[in-house]
Parts: C-alpha cells; structure tokens; sequence
C-alpha cells in the first residue's frame, strides 16, 4: 500500500503507548480504505433503494476517490503545518459525520454529496497517520511499525467486502456507512488517551522567524476540477453521446484546467504536486505504472461486483466473499515479492506481475450469468490476485528507491495519490465503453422493440429488463468481456512498460 508523507526526525524515545498508537493510527486508516471498495457490494442494493443509474452508482463511487485523490498531498501539508495529531482529529470526526450523512441519505444525489464529503475527510486521515508513525516511532522499530500497519489495514480491506455483504443482506445498504460510526468513535478514543501532541512545523517556523508552508489551496482545486471534468463528461456519454454539450464541454474544460494546474504547480513556491520527483526516471515509469495498474484494479473489481449480483444473481455476501482470494493473495505474498524484487531487482518482477494479472482479467471473459464461482470466478480472481501481490509491494519500493532520499516522502504521497486517481478515471472511462457495449448488443438483439423503456434500460447495464431478460443478460455479459478485456489490456500494458522503462539498480 503507497502513500507516506514526508517524514520528519523521530523523537530519541521510544513511545510511552506504541500498541494504542499503532491501533489508533490503523483503525483511522482501515475506514478509509475500507469504504473505497466495501461500496461495490452494495451497489445493486442501493440502485433498487434509490432508483439510480448506472452513473449515479458510479459517482457514489467516484465522488469518494475523487475527492480523496485530489486532496491526499494536502492533507499531509495540512498535518505538517497545523500538527498531526490535529488534523487527524479532525478527519475522524468529519468523516463520522459523513458516514452519518451516507447511513440516512433519501437520494442518490444527497449521497453523492456525503461521499465526497467523506473523500475529503478521508484525504486527512492517511497522511496524518503514517506520518504520526513515522514521528512517533524511532528509526529503530519505524520500519517495524510502517510494516503492522500495512498488514492491519490491508486485512480490513480483504475483509471490507464480505462484512459489507453481509450487513447488506440480514439490514441494509446503509449499514454499511453505519458501520463507521464505532470504529470512528474508538478511534476517537484511542487518539485522545494515545496520541501525543506534536508542534506543528508552522509555530516552529514563525518562533524562529521563516515562512511557513503555503498550503496549495489553488492546486488542490484545479486538481479536483481537471478530473471532475472528464470524469462527469464519461459519466454522461452513455446518456447524451459524445456530440452534446453536457459531454463536450467539461472534457474539454477538464483538459484546459489540467494545463493550468501543471502552469499553477510549475511556479507555486510548495505545490502540492512537486513536478521535480518527476525528473527521476524510476519514478516517472513507476507513476506511469501505478496509474495503469490501479486503473485495471478499479474497474475490473468494480464491474465485477456489480455483474455478479445484478447479472448473475449472487448475493451481497456472496459476490463480497468472491473477491477475498484477491485481498488474501495480496496480504499473504507482497512481502515475499517485494523481497524477491529486492534480491534480483524491480524490473522483472514488476514487469511479470502485471502479466499475470491481465491473464486473470483475461480469464473472466468466461464469466458469464451462469458463473459457477469454483469453475468460473476462483481461478480468475486467484491468478489475478497472484499477479497483484507480485506488483504491489516492489512498485512501492521501487518509487521510494528512485526518488531522491528527500522527496522520498513526497514521492510516495505522488504515488498514493496516481493510485486513486487511476480508480476514479477508470471507472469512468470504462464505465462508459461498457454502457456503449450494452445499448449497442441491446439495439442488435432487440433491433424491431422501441419505446421509452427500452430506450432508459440501455443506460442501465446489468439491470434485468422484463420480458426481454434474455437479451438484456446476453447484452451484460458481452458488456462485461468488453470491460475486462480494456482492464486487461491497460493491467498488460504496465507488465510492458515496467520491463522496457525500469532499471535494476546494478544494470
């Protein structure tokens, strides 16, 4: 898992609660990443409830990851400046509130509004807890600290979906959101009894008469509305069509915005993206990388959560536990690969990793509405877990590696943050070659029936059409092939580019 803010020199002393902190700092994160993949499980349940669209589910999506990827660089810039300890605080609670608004929203748009919300409190809490660790823990056990987070959190994670389809099942979708509320709330309470105070780097720099940090405030706009563009312009295609003014005009205004924010952070004296971590090789194909191989994640385990409920007609629980062999390869395996990747060096191994993971996305082209999960879904999930746990751990270490020692820390914020954004546009984007994939297998196997409602289902793949059920299932599984075949390639095309752009550190 990437993303660690700069660190800063630790304290001589061990700390005074370590196991309170570490379980403070986990739990904060683990709701974070928890609620960035628990929410494709109740996706179809939430669709019934709402009455929403195919867009509308993927912006419950979106919004989150939206909001979190643009905002995750400052968050950590706000910790430093403003004290760590603050501003984890703060994440918690809002992020509380936010859950709250999600658990009781009486329409799709209102909990859209909530999970950016939450987004946005999320951006807080990550960078703020792997930098209390690297603040609060000497040099001599940090490393031992970093690695139980990422094991912790990474276990919540593989358990998010399954528990997230549970609780749909015996409540509701909206247990999932409140779900939350408790672990925020012990959290709360670890942090007030464990967490020390740390000075904030802007009172230190006032006491001895520097400039503190600018927070980039303007970036992190120009960010979140250079991708909010494109996102929303693919999100309406399938409604409008590429030609209408509702899709034209904010793809364009997102390119035209992404221009002024790589000129805002080109001349802003701290932006918050430092183009300079670019200038390193590794890092450059290392980002590039990430963003294909999160990509191909996002989407893949997107489509696939949804398909196997509202095509294949499994349960919440069901499709949830279909994707652990995923989460457990990745938890079981990372660390043997990331020192394999050690020993011989990344390229290889971030070159094969990749491979092995489209082969698996290759592989649920034979998933169709009457998957068997042991025949069809298990051995497709479990290659394309092998082929993750391969890539994850040595990508991380490789972007840390190639960076300078002093933007070691901003060059594993970057990478954390390219990975979220890859989720956001992908859902997007092959939201979209699904949706068109789906109303034009419709139009063919249904090319003499019109009318209103025909005309609305082709805007909503996977959902079941009466009396027309078999073409609508035969439309979701051609959809379905098309998205992973598109998730395969771009997952392929970073085994590629791993194995002719990185260089082992001997060669």
């Amino acid at each position: 898992m990437s993303g660690a803010p700069a660190a800063t020199p630790a304290p001589a002393a061990p700390p005074a609660r370590p196991g309170l902190i570490l379980a403070a700092t986990i739990l904060g994160s683990a709701v974070v990443f928890i609620d960035s993949t628990v929410v494709n499980v109740a996706l179809p349940a939430l669709r019934a409830d709402l009455h929403a669209t195919l867009a509308e589910q993927q912006w419950v999506v979106e919004a989150y990851l939206l909001m979190l990827g643009s905002l995750v660089l400052v968050g950590g810039s706000l910790g430093d400046l403003y004290g760590r300890r603050r501003i984890f605080t703060l994440g918690l609670a809002g992020f509380g509130v936010a859950s709250a608004l999600c658990a009781v929203a009486p329409g799709a748009t209102l909990l859209v509004a909530a999970r950016a919300l939450q987004g946005i409190a999320g951006a807080l809490l990550v960078p703020s807890s792997l930098a209390i660790l690297t603040t609060t823990f000497p040099p001599a056990r940090r490393s031992a600290a970093v690695g139980t987070w990422t094991a912790w959190t990474s276990a919540m994670i593989a358990f998010g979906p399954p528990l997230g389809g549970l609780l749909v099942d015996v409540a509701s979708w909206r247990a999932v959101f409140a779900l939350n509320l408790p672990l925020i709330a012990a959290c709360l309470l670890l942090t007030a009894r464990a967490l020390p105070d740390d000075r904030p780097s802007r009172d230190v720099a006032l006491a001895a008469g520097r400039r503190p940090r600018r927070i980039d405030l303007v970036g992190a706009v120009l960010c979140a509305l250079c991708l909010g563009g494109p996102v929303y312009a693919l999100t309406r295609e399938p409604a409008l069509g590429w030609g209408a003014p509702g899709v034209a005009v904010p793809l364009a205004a997102g390119l035209v915005l992404l221009v002024a924010f790589l000129a805002w952070e080109a001349r802003h004296p701290d932006p918050m993206l430092p183009l300079g971590v670019f200038r390193a090789r590794t890092v450059a194909i290392a980002n590039a990388a990430t963003l294909l191989i999160y990509a191909a994640l996002g989407a893949a385990t997107f489509l696939l959560a949804l398909f196997l409920q509202q095509v294949a007609g499994w349960s919440a629980l069901e499709a949830g536990l279909a994707l652990t062999p995923l989460s457990l390869m990745m938890i079981a395996l990372s660390a043997r690969f990331a020192r394999v990747a050690q020993r011989i060096g990344p390229r290889a191994v971030m070159g094969t990793g990749p491979l092995v993971a489209g082969a698996g996305l290759l592989l649920m082209r034979r998933i169709g509405a009457d998957a068997a999960y042991l025949a069809d879904v298990l051995p497709a999930v479990t290659l394309f877990g092998l082929g993750m746990a391969m890539t994850v751990a040595p990508l991380t270490a490789t972007v840390l590696a190639g960076a300078e020692a002093r933007h070691a820390g901003i060059a594993s914020g970057v990478n954390n943050a390219v990975a979220r954004v890859a989720g956001l546009l992908a859902i997007a984007g092959v939201g979209a070659i699904v949706a068109a994939t789906y109303a034009r297998e419709l139009q063919r196997r249904l090319p003499d029936v019109t009318g209103a409602a025909l005309e609305a289902a082709r805007r909503r793949p996977f959902v079941p059409i009466p009396g027309h059920e078999a073409a609508a299932g035969a439309a979701s599984v051609a959809a379905l092939h098309r998205g992973m075949t598109v998730a395969a390639a771009l997952m392929i095309a970073a085994g590629i580019l791993s194995l002719v752009g990185l260089r082992d550190p001997d060669a």
